[in-house]
């Protein structure tokens, strides 16, 4: 049995995108799924009770939630590529496998801050409020800047800064990135220079754009010292976690004119507060922490998440494993092969 979180589904229990990859279910003998008739986060012990896997898009993975054990859950699958709501320790102590979706999230991500990059350096929002306010004749007070042949610095060169540096490529950008764990041959293959320290990063880029992880080592790193170091000219974007970014020193550069501008699409607290000066800034382009949904970019999010459960129920390793060594714990291969004769007797 598959568990899916209800936050998929709207007030009146209709499925809210277009299409999460269910259809993989269909021709699955012996694999029946259903939608949890609540939404909590962090998710309860409750929410499990009977579940062989769990595709989960929001709630929140606790201690807590394994309060009663995990006797039957073998996968958690994550609808996105951010685990930081997940306590990966209390997943694996309880045998449970986590998976992600790498990949399905790479060129969306990096195409929604490519689009923010644009329309901040082309001052479209401004432009746009200029002829629907009857303002034509005052354009030329707000000129736009070129992206083309400036330095855009990516911080954290996985796959959705890879997939900027590729989308960049036509413009003629010189890309920096900083990344202790990229190989050169890496950088040099995607034409990329490695920034010598984080520090250089800011004080070289006219962009900067965040995409790595947040963990202990990411959390606040980006702060008032690194704003200090860019340009005034500069624009800094946001797409991968709020906490990332120390979301107040951020205001103050943007208030006191350190920076040009910003792309944000994730914050510190979400959704942020009404009064959070953000959401007052012109120079700022804003996103709901969404900037790579599209229905394309949720089908393949699914369809993935949803062939590592399958891989599971087939009693194969999984894509995408974010704690691998649960799959060789003697707990986990116990109920792996517990539900394999389960779905056996169902099959007679």
């Amino acid at each position: 049995m598959i568990h899916i979180t209800r936050d998929f589904l709207d007030e009146e229990g209709r499925l809210t995108y277009r299409d999460i990859g269910l259809g993989l279910l269909e021709p699955e003998t012996g694999v029946q799924y259903r939608f949890l008739p609540q939404h909590r986060s962090p998710v309860t012990p409750e929410m499990i009770a009977g579940a062989d896997a769990v595709l989960s898009l929001t709630p929140a993975w606790t201690a807590q939630t394994f309060a009663a054990g995990a006797e039957r859950l073998l996968i958690v699958a994550r609808f996105g590529v951010g685990y930081d709501m997940c306590d990966v320790a209390a997943l694996t102590a309880n045998n449970v496998l986590l998976t992600i979706t790498p990949g399905a999230t790479d060129q969306p991500v990096a195409g929604g801050v490519l689009a923010m990059m644009l329309a901040l350096s082309r001052r479209l929002l401004t432009k746009n409020r200029l002829v629907r306010e009857g303002r034509w004749h005052e354009r030329a007070y707000y000129q736009g800047t070129e992206i083309g042949g400036k330095v855009l610095g990516i911080v954290g060169f996985g796959g959705a800064g890879r997939e900027l540096r590729r989308l960049v490529e036509p413009f003629g950008m010189r890309v920096l990135v900083y990344d202790p764990y990229v190989p050169d041959q890496v950088l040099a293959e995607l034409h990329a220079e490695r920034a010598v320290a984080l520090p250089d990063l800011f004080t070289q880029a006219d962009y900067v754009s965040i995409h790595c992880l947040l963990n202990e080592q990411t959390r606040g790193m980006i702060d008032r010292d690194l704003f200090a170091r860019m340009k005034p000219t500069a624009f800094f974007f946001n797409a991968a976690r709020g906490p990332i970014v120390n979301e107040a020193d951020l205001i103050a550069a943007l208030q006191e004119g350190r920076i040009a501008g910003a792309g944000i699409d994730v914050f510190e607290e979400e959704p942020p507060a009404q009064d959070n000066p953000l959401l007052g800034m012109d120079n700022v382009v804003l996103s709901p922490h969404s900037i790579c949904w599209t229905d394309e970019c949720f089908q393949a999010i699914g369809e993935t998440a949803i062939r590592s459960i399958l891989s599971v129920c087939r009693g194969e390793k999984p894509f995408g494993l974010v704690n691998p060594e649960v799959w060789e714990q003697t707990g986990f291969q116990r109920k792996l092969t517990a539900m394999g004769r389960r779905r056996g007797s169902q099959g007679r």
